[in-house]
């Protein structure tokens, strides 16, 4: 038991953010990562997105089916928007990685940075419905942040981003989750109509993430049969890991 304030909701947010960063350890046994297996990381990253934006749209529509259909709209302009910002504009360096792969990073980072906004929010408001629910929510999303930093090294750590700056990246990436989960407990009222909201946005982005530069990336170096099945065993794994271990 803890007596619940916002130096709690703050500490225990910051705890979920720093888990994302775990998921860039198995990278510090991986070394000389070939292009077949980068092709690999990317197509499992994709199948880890599609499975994290599934459980995101599956909650969404559970709150408000109309408020998520608007989040999934404005995600895909959100996200193709800021993609034709990047590529015509001057890319700056992200994780030492120059060119196209600073775009990709950008997109990658940009997109899971969203996403956690709407997880913020959520850790906050949960902290409204007491202790109890305030614990396995919290608990829950530091969990699922682990595969999603592991998405985030996937896409990094072979183009040669050292796996400490990838972990740090990561962890950058849930930054919001703290920053938001204060004002939505003290506003719970105010912020739990745009949870669905939230849940849609990141989940647009996340799906066209996939299909727009993930899966045609990895096409490039290993087969359609060895991607795809690559997509479906991560998709596999992350939905049985979220609705097996985490409920």
């Amino acid at each position: 038991m803890f007596d619940v304030n916002i130096w709690t909701v703050l500490a225990i947010a910051t705890a979920t953010a720093i888990a994302t960063g775990l998921g860039a350890l198995p990278f510090l046994f991986l070394r000389n990562v070939s292009p077949w297996w980068m092709a690999i990381f990317n197509a499992i990253a994709a199948g880890l997105m599609l499975a994290a934006s599934h459980s995101l749209v599956a909650e969404g529509m559970k709150l408000s089916s109309q408020r998520t259909l608007l989040g999934l709209t404005i995600g895909l302009v959100a996200i193709w928007v800021s993609h034709r910002l990047i590529t015509n504009g001057r890319t700056p360096e992200v994780a030492d990685l120059t060119g196209l792969n600073t775009t990709r990073a950008l997109l990658v980072v940009g997109i899971m940075t969203a996403h956690s906004f709407a997880e913020g929010i959520g850790v906050g408001v949960s902290f409204g419905g007491g202790e109890e629910l305030a614990t396995y929510i919290s608990s829950a999303i530091a969990i699922h942040n682990i595969p999603e930093g592991l998405a985030i090294a996937l896409i990094l750590v072979p183009l040669g981003t050292p796996v400490w700056k990838a972990a740090l990246w990561a962890i950058f990436s849930s930054l919001p989750q703290p920053l938001m989960a204060v004002p939505a407990y003290l506003f719970v009222e105010a912020f739990h109509p745009l949870l669905p909201i939230g849940f849609g946005i990141a989940a647009g982005a996340m799906i066209w993430m996939v299909f727009a530069e993930l899966v045609p990336e990895a096409t490039e170096d290993a087969s359609g049969a060895h991607v795809g099945s690559a997509v479906t065993a991560a998709f596999i794994v992350m939905l049985a890991f979220q609705y097996l271990v985490l409920q």
